[in-house]
């Protein structure tokens, strides 16, 4: 009996430690509590719009104020990738019932070797369950956009924006954002004066783009 009681004890204190350490491997949990620790110094007012998905979101830096009178939310992290997005969508999106979610996620999954039919179906189960929770607020999709560090992955990139372009096309209050096709020049070819260093992430120059393309698909309270 005494040995059975030493090893629950044992037992208890190693789940009680080790959750968390589990916790926080997971990628990105780390920004996901820093969200969650704004929150609880200011909860946004709900009924605003949330912008998730990947580090293209996480790193517009004035997005919030470029879009004060929206009530705009920015909840962008990593270099995440759609699956992510939906494990973490709680806290990304659900808990602030927004009227509206507009989302970029999926090219850090065609980079990462997933298929353009994947993508699609991934992105497929991260708007049912946003639909499901939410089923008054509005859902846009901002196209992928084709980077010069990825230029291989173009095709698969046009691919994926198509299939859920054609996919959008039949639900009901949702909408495509077409950025790809206007951060192009007049040959169709890719112009890197918009992009960083990195020749992935945007200037300035490309998130102006950006503003022109969204602006008329925001929901205005």
């Amino acid at each position: 009996m005494k040995h059975n009681l030493l090893f629950r004890i044992f037992f208890v204190a190693l789940v009680s430690l080790s959750a968390p350490a589990f916790a926080q491997t997971k990628p990105f949990w780390n920004e996901i509590q820093q969200f969650r620790k704004k929150d609880s110094v200011a909860m946004p007012a709900p009924g605003g719009i949330v912008f998730t998905g990947s580090s293209s979101i996480r790193m517009w830096g004035d997005l919030e104020t470029v879009y004060k009178d929206y009530n705009v939310i920015n909840r962008g992290f990593g270099g995440s990738v759609i699956p992510q997005a939906n494990e973490y969508l709680e806290d990304l999106v659900l808990k602030y019932k927004p009227r509206q979610v507009v989302i970029y996620s999926g090219e850090n999954d065609i980079a990462s070797g997933i298929s353009a039919e994947q993508t699609s179906e991934n992105f497929k189960i991260l708007f049912s369950n946003i639909r499901n929770h939410l089923p008054k607020t509005a859902i846009a999709y901002v196209s992928m956009k084709l980077s010069p560090s990825r230029e291989k992955f173009s095709s698969e990139v046009l691919k994926a924006n198509g299939l859920i372009r054609d996919y959008l096309s039949k639900q009901k209050n949702a909408a495509y954002i077409d950025i790809t096709s206007k951060m192009l020049d007049s040959n169709g070819k890719m112009r890197p004066e918009l992009f960083r260093e990195d020749m992935l992430h945007m200037r300035p120059a490309g998130y102006e783009i950006w503003v022109k393309a969204i602006t008329p698909y925001l929901k205005k309270k």
